[in-house]
């Protein structure tokens, strides 16, 4: 269990749709590692925010489905709101590990960074999918860095942790998956320290294709020209 520090308070953001199969276990795993669990159901269509909210976690709810972005947006503002000093981004698939909580949150209580990303291809960690890791993967964070001037080597990770200063940097407004690409613009732009650990990943399923990485690239050049 990760021994928290007096005064230090950790909170979780869970975005989630349609995840009542696995939310349970990502919430108790969640609850030993940190102090609140905050799930936010970005679209009510099943029984993941009532299974949640049953497991101990804090539930916030978008009445439709507005995409990643948004919902963790939601639950950075909550956590801000009630006086979290560090929070750790989670999927609620299942494919991450609560264990890797320590990793990430650890330079920030030492005043290492302002925000930790958690990286798949670190020390090889996580055993990716040869066609997703080389064909997806490692082009898209090529692009990323391209765009956002950070060197990073898995950009579209969802495992990340920001400290307070950080979070009242970032403002996320890219409300679907492109939110990856603009938490780490907005590392930069704001002079954040940042670091990279190496985390684990368990692919339960593919994930994003080539098609959803499309759609990024859309999204952002749609936010960059015509918002």
């Amino acid at each position: 269990m990760v021994q928290k520090e007096n005064k230090i308070k950790i909170f979780a953001i869970v975005p989630a749709y349609q995840e009542e199969k696995t939310i349970a276990q990502v919430v108790r795993s969640l609850k030993e590692k940190v102090d609140e669990v905050v799930v936010v159901v970005d679209g009510k269509v099943d029984r993941t925010g009532e299974i949640a909210e049953s497991n101990g976690a804090i539930v916030l709810y978008h009445l439709v489905n507005r995409g990643q972005g948004a919902a963790l947006e939601t639950g950075d503002q909550y956590a801000l709101e009630n006086g979290a000093d560090i929070v750790v981004h989670f999927d609620a698939d299942g494919q991450h590990q609560a264990e890797d909580v320590e990793t990430l949150i650890s330079p920030l209580i030492k005043g290492e960074a302002d925000v930790v990303f958690g990286s798949r291809f670190l020390k090889g960690k996580s055993f990716v999918p040869w066609t997703k890791k080389w064909l997806i993967l490692k082009p898209a964070t090529i692009l990323n860095n391209f765009l956002t001037g950070l060197k990073l080597t898995d950009a579209h990770n969802g495992l990340r942790a920001l400290n307070k200063f950080a979070l009242r940097k970032i403002r996320i407004t890219q409300d679907r998956m492109s939110h990856n690409t603009e938490i780490a613009s907005l590392v930069k732009h704001h002079h954040l320290r940042y670091k990279e650990v190496p985390v684990r990943i368990i692919y339960k399923k593919y994930g994003q294709g080539y098609l959803a990485g499309f759609k990024i690239l859309k999204e952002l050049f749609f936010d960059r020209f015509f918002r």
